[in-house]
């Protein structure tokens, strides 16, 4: 980790720092965790502070981990201001889409940084498309679009289906923030990347007709 970027190491050192906060005090993990019913009564700011609280250490340490593996693709392509940002636009994103889908669930909560680091990897895969990845049960590398495509897939699964205690909207929504941001920033790949841009919105228009058509 002797080459990690500075905007990255502090990005963890702050969801580090939080997180170990809530571990050790509850009253502090309450109050900052996204929860609809307090949001709905006008605590808005647990729409960012929830994203940078964890579960527990090992939540905290996949998520720096999936960080660190995907900031630089994106410190290397937009710089450390964008990257900021588009880490900021995906946390956001993944609230509001969590915030729309459980609108009336106001004891639904969820804590983590998955959002926006899903849609670092989002943007990670926009400004590499080449990239490959290895999954330690898999030894032949894997394009990284199809595991990020994959994964939102398993996202509106877990959605539907409410399985388990993870943040799948968040994920989701995080993903689109990462997805709207890069393209925004570097529209060129519309025309330059045309099918890694509609391969990577597909999962997304599934996401959205199947909301409209009431099957999530």
């Amino acid at each position: 980790m002797d080459n990690i970027h500075m905007v990255t190491l502090a990005i963890i050192a702050v969801n580090a720092l939080v997180s170990f906060k809530g571990f050790s005090d509850r009253s502090f993990f309450e109050r900052y965790k996204f929860e609809v019913g307090a949001i709905n009564a006008g605590q808005k700011d647990r729409m960012a502070t929830s994203g940078f609280l964890h579960v527990d250490i090992s939540h905290l340490l996949f998520n720096m981990l999936t960080l660190y593996f995907f900031a630089d693709v994106v410190i290397g392509g937009f710089g450390p201001v964008k990257f900021l940002i588009i880490y900021a636009v995906s946390l956001i994103a993944g609230s509001l889409l969590a915030l729309f889908f459980h609108k009336d669930e106001p004891s639904y909560s969820a804590v983590g940084a998955s959002g926006a680091v899903t849609g670092i990897l989002y943007a990670a895969i926009l400004v590499q498309p080449g990239m490959d990845l290895y999954l330690y049960f898999i030894p032949i590398p894997i394009p990284a679009y199809v595991i990020g495509i994959g994964y939102l897939l398993y996202s509106i699964y877990g959605m539907k289906k409410r399985l388990g205690n993870i943040g799948h909207t968040a994920h989701f929504g995080g993903a689109i923030g990462g997805y709207a941001a890069t393209l925004l920033f570097n529209p060129d790949l519309i025309f330059t990347s045309t099918l890694m841009v509609i391969l990577l919105a597909i999962p997304i228009v599934i996401l959205f007709v199947m909301e409209k058509m009431g099957k999530i």
